[in-house]
């Protein structure tokens, strides 16, 4: 009916592609455009298995308080996905952005949507990402591999061979330690400065959006 959707449920590892035919059925229903953001909000709690929000549908917004296996995002064509360590952790002291939280090669193949990662991810981050907007806090080898297009924001440290092949888009590394010279691939990418107002709005706008809220 269109209505808006909210349910609270546990997730674990044997739990696979989790989001994935509910996309399936969105898309059937109301064609690509699929239905208005945040439509549909699961807020799941525990460890997620293999593509977790494979190909989400806009309209469909999924919460993992967490962490989650390879292939989160896969696909993802205008959904919502955001990871994010356990409220009492965070409490305690723990250290997002020095843990991983999820696996590699996320958001691979994602044309259009949203993730938000609090912590670090494996290798291949966003690989032939096309449109999708991805914020995360570190990321392994080879991460924006052949991406095509969308934005991609790294609060943190990236691995070798950054940006191999990619022919579009745009990744905001934030290189407090200097070595982003030395770990991208520069065939075909070149490092700039975001010193234009309109590029700071972009980063603030992702990397600092009220979507979504921290889980404290």
């Amino acid at each position: 009916k269109g209505e808006q959707v909210h349910a609270e449920l546990d997730i674990k590892n044997t739990n696979r592609t989790v989001g994935t035919t509910l996309s399936g059925e969105i898309a059937k229903k109301y064609g690509h455009d699929g239905l208005p953001d945040d439509t549909i909000t699961f807020k799941f709690k525990g460890h997620a298995g293999q593509s977790f929000g494979c190909f989400g549908a806009r309209g469909l917004t999924l919460l993992l308080e967490g962490d989650a296996n390879d292939y989160v995002g896969k696909g993802l064509s205008g959904g919502r996905i955001a990871v994010f360590p356990p409220a009492d952790a965070i409490k305690s002291g723990f250290k997002a952005e020095q843990n991983i939280i999820a696996g590699n090669t996320l958001c691979y193949g994602a044309s259009s949507g949203e993730v938000y990662i609090r912590g670090v991810v494996g290798e291949r981050f966003c690989v032939r990402n096309s449109g999708a907007h991805a914020v995360v806090e570190g990321t392994g080898d080879h991460g924006c591999e052949y991406m095509t297009g969308g934005r991609v924001v790294v609060i943190g440290h990236v691995g070798r061979n950054f940006g191999a092949g990619m022919s579009g888009g745009i990744a905001y590394v934030y290189d407090d330690s200097g070595l982003l010279p030395r770990l991208y691939n520069p065939d075909m990418v070149s490092l700039e400065t975001p010193d234009k107002p309109e590029e700071a709005a972009t980063i603030r706008r992702h990397s600092a959006a009220s979507w979504p809220r921290s889980p404290d």
